[in-house]
Parts: C-alpha cells; structure tokens; sequence
C-alpha cells in the first residue's frame, strides 16, 4: 500500500502578521539603504522594518 502525500494548507497572505504594500522611493534614499545593508548583512526589508518601528516609536504629533 502507498503511502499517502500529505499537504498542509498555506497561511494566506497576511496571516503572518506582516502586510506586502508598494510604495515610491527616491534614488537617493535607495543607495543609502543599499549601503546600510551591506553594512549590517541586513536585507532592505528588514531595515526598513527596523527604521520604520523607530520613527513611529519616535514620533510626536503637534
């Protein structure tokens, strides 16, 4: 008797507590996360997630 394929179901988008959303960057802002990544062996998305949790954290409304 065969053994049977046993696939689990995939989390849908989202699910995993993170949201995939495109947004516009200058060229600039580009380069220098590029070079803060090499710098820290971080990927881009990860920085910005760090850098993003900072400036809210951060933040101030007047």
């Amino acid at each position: 008797m065969r053994e049977k394929l046993i696939i689990n179901k995939k989390s849908l988008k989202g699910e995993d507590g993170y949201k995939t959303f495109s947004i516009r960057i200058k060229d600039e802002t580009v380069a220098n996360l590029d070079k803060l990544a090499e710098q820290t062996n971080r990927s881009r998305n990860e920085l910005i997630n760090i850098l993003l949790d900072y400036a809210i954290r951060n933040s101030e409304v007047q």
